[in-house]
């Protein structure tokens, strides 16, 4: 088995974006369609079970604030997505709850591969910190504005970040101790 490196890699520009539905640009929920109007660089995807929205890095942070005052109150994750042979390579996803509205919003954020940053919504939703600090640590997406943004899985002195596509696997060799056939 080799370590995958950058070098190894290809750029696939003609890749498709992976579970993305065609999004409308005016949702049939009001709630919704206000929350486009007012951010009209957001395309929602209305589906049975949550609606996913689309929203522009300079958009993120106001978004999700618009969200929360909405009705959509209770923060449940955020991660991030690295596609490797996309434009834009990260995705930031939030996932947020409307318990009123028995809904689900699932906000989708494209995050540059060259600089990955966007502003922190910690001071929206308290309990995103350490959701970020992961995501900072794990695909090195900055989250700017973060009150303590620092490595939270890893060792500080850990270079890189393993999550990302690109990052050589690596192997450590294994010695199995007493492992003779028996005759």
């Amino acid at each position: 088995m080799t370590d995958s490196t950058p070098d190894d890699l290809t750029v696939d520009a003609a890749a498709p974006e992976p579970d993305v539905a065609t999004p409308r640009s005016v949702p049939a929920d009001a709630l919704l369609a206000g929350l486009v109007g007012a951010f009209p660089a957001t395309a929602v995807d209305e589906r049975a079970d949550e609606d996913v929205a689309h929203v522009a890095a300079t958009d993120y942070a106001g978004f999700v604030a618009a969200a929360r005052d909405a009705g959509y109150d209770v923060f449940v994750d955020l991660c991030g997505v690295d596609y490797l042979r996309r434009t834009p390579r990260f995705e930031v996803v939030v996932n947020l709850l409307s318990y009123g509205r028995r809904r689900r919003l699932r906000i989708r954020t494209g995050v540059a591969g060259e600089d990955p940053r966007l502003p922190s919504i910690v001071d929206v939703f308290p309990g995103a910190n350490y959701y970020e600090r992961e995501t900072y640590d794990l695909f090195g997406i900055e989250f700017t504005g973060h009150p303590d943004l620092t490595r939270i899985l890893l060792p500080d002195d850990w270079e890189g970040h393993p999550l990302r596509k690109d990052y050589s696997v690596g192997s450590v060799p294994v010695q199995f101790k007493g492992a003779h056939k028996a005759s």
